[in-house]
């Protein structure tokens, strides 16, 4: 087997490796070392840690053995989960050890990239300004500041040591350096199921930047087993999510709705990488709302950027690379196969913005390379505005409260965001404005079953025993298997019969115990 012919290093004297590696490093830790001392969130944190039995009981055989059993949070990734089982038995109960190890993966990522893409291309300097776009870019902080999007992170730190065992697998071929890519591959799996695309971007680094003179036949058959991989993956993730209920149906979602929205949310994604502005952790899905000029203007933008790419692609190999590299790493999640009922979510963008970056970084360089001032202006002037962006917005994750108030200021008709907050007003004990978002949520989506039973909750806790009863019961007749709603029904139901039965004893408001 011939190896690959990596190109030959840029002509000037590129900065030094160590030098970019401390900015890199400097700018990063800038950007997300308050993280470190941001509280739990009320969005799945209490799924994945702090009402997780597993995971509290810390990295044991049992829970290892539960992690590969369990279809838990609607997923099957193992690794995430031993992870975060680690981070309990090193930390124990508070959010600090969590935020670190993410803050760590984060780095580790960016310092990856840089690594890969300056070993595949022999750019430096490039590479360093595209690992830098990635470590501070806003829509990257959804990633990095939610603890329960541990599985973005660590995913990516295994597909970027896959690339980097890819890239000597091509120089040095041999049966140890494929075995590496196999079983980096396969952790990286086990974090997350969304690397299911991987080998296809293996194939597309074959092209550029690897330029590899193997016929293409050879090329896809050297990646069957990480093709094997990803089917057998694919498979366990939909029986999940299947099991799990997150998987949209075709009657709630049909197919010509779910493409409307796929191709909306690819080109809303681009435009949020140039201006990333308003973001939420949760964009409420528009279903069949979508005009048809919107859609169809973003059909055109898709189509003209692919086309145009592919125009180019002798001259500038790297934009149609870039480009294949979006749309394929995004696929997963672009919304055909619809989990959950969101629009779209920043976390998706972790890895499909890096082929945006690189295409865009290398145009540049090369548009400006007898230019180097101007270059070091531009980029400079991006990489500042884009983290003084990240930062702010980082620091709406402080806590749950903060959080989603900025969600319901920067999105409409949010339910999910009012019934977040209402949670965390509960949690303080302020009844009346938990109340109102409950109210707000299910007026806005008058079939969500949480909303309902979290209303129930706070009526009941005000001693509107009555009106409590009947939340609990929409929530029932909604998701019969809802069992907080069954048990608060219970309970309420219980109080209701004692007033019942002795209506003079109101003093002691045995309500605010019972739920």
């Amino acid at each position: 087997m011939n190896g690959g012919s990596f190109p030959a290093p840029e002509p000037r004297r590129p900065p030094s490796r160590f030098v970019l590696t401390l900015l890199l490093s400097v700018a990063t830790l800038a950007v997300f070392a308050q993280v470190v001392g941001f509280e739990f969130v009320d969005y799945d944190d209490n799924l994945y840690v702090t009402a997780n039995p597993h995971v509290k009981g810390g990295l044991t055989l049992a829970g290892v053995r539960w992690a590969f059993t369990t279809f838990a949070a609607a997923n099957w990734h193992p690794l995430t989960w031993i992870s975060l089982m680690l981070d309990w038995s090193i930390g124990g109960p508070g959010p600090r050890v969590f935020h670190l190890t993410n803050l760590i993966l984060h780095l580790a990522n960016a310092l990856l990239l840089f690594f890969v893409l300056d070993r595949m291309t022999g750019r430096r300097a490039p590479a360093a300004v595209t690992a830098a776009l990635f470590a501070i870019h806003p829509l990257h902080v959804e990633s990095v500041a939610w603890i329960a999007e541990r599985k973005d992170v660590l995913s990516t730190l295994f597909m970027l040591l896959t690339l980097l065992a890819y890239a000597g697998f091509v120089e040095r071929p041999g049966l140890v350096r494929r075995v590496a890519v196999v079983l980096l591959f396969a952790l990286g799996l086990l974090a997350k199921p969304m690397l299911v695309t991987l080998p296809v971007l293996l194939l597309m680094l074959d092209a550029w930047p690897l330029r590899r003179k193997e016929p293409w036949r050879h090329l896809v058959l050297e990646k069957a087993p990480l093709f094997a991989l990803s089917i057998a993956t694919g498979v366990m993730t939909l029986v999940a999510q299947r099991q799990g209920g997150t998987v949209g149906s075709l009657t709630l979602y049909p197919l010509r709705v779910r493409v409307a929205n796929a191709v909306v949310a690819t080109a809303t994604y681009l435009g949020k990488a140039i201006w990333p502005t308003r973001l939420a952790p949760f964009y409420p899905h528009p279903g069949a709302s979508l005009g048809a000029w919107t859609v169809a203007g973003s059909a055109l933008v898709l189509a003209a950027l692919t086309l145009w790419t592919i125009h180019v692609r002798r001259r500038r190999p790297y934009l149609l690379f870039g480009w294949a590299w979006y749309l394929v790493t995004l696929a997963p999640v672009a919304g055909i196969v619809q989990v959950g009922w969101q629009a779209r979510a920043d976390r998706y963008t972790y890895i499909p913005l890096i082929g945006i970056f690189l295409g865009v970084v290398w145009a540049v360089s090369d548009r400006f390379a007898d230019r180097p001032a101007l270059l070091g202006s531009l980029a400079s002037a991006a990489l500042v505005t884009l983290g003084i962006g990240a930062f702010v917005q980082a620091g709406y994750w402080r806590d749950s409260e903060t959080l989603f108030r900025r969600a319901i200021a920067v999105t409409d008709n949010n339910s999910v965001a009012h019934n977040n907050l209402g949670t965390a007003l509960l949690r303080r004990g302020l009844l009346p404005q938990a109340e109102e978002q409950f109210a707000e949520a299910v007026r806005i989506d008058p079939s969500f079953a949480d909303a309902h039973s979290n209303l129930g909750v706070a009526l009941g806790r005000q001693g509107e025993i009555d009106e409590a009863i009947l939340e609990f019961r929409r929530a029932l007749d909604l998701d019969p298997d809802h069992a907080d709603a069954r048990r608060n029904l219970g309970r309420a139901e219980a109080i209701q019969r004692r007033r019942q039965a002795n209506p003079a004893d109101e003093t002691t408001h045995p309500q605010r115990k019972a739920f």
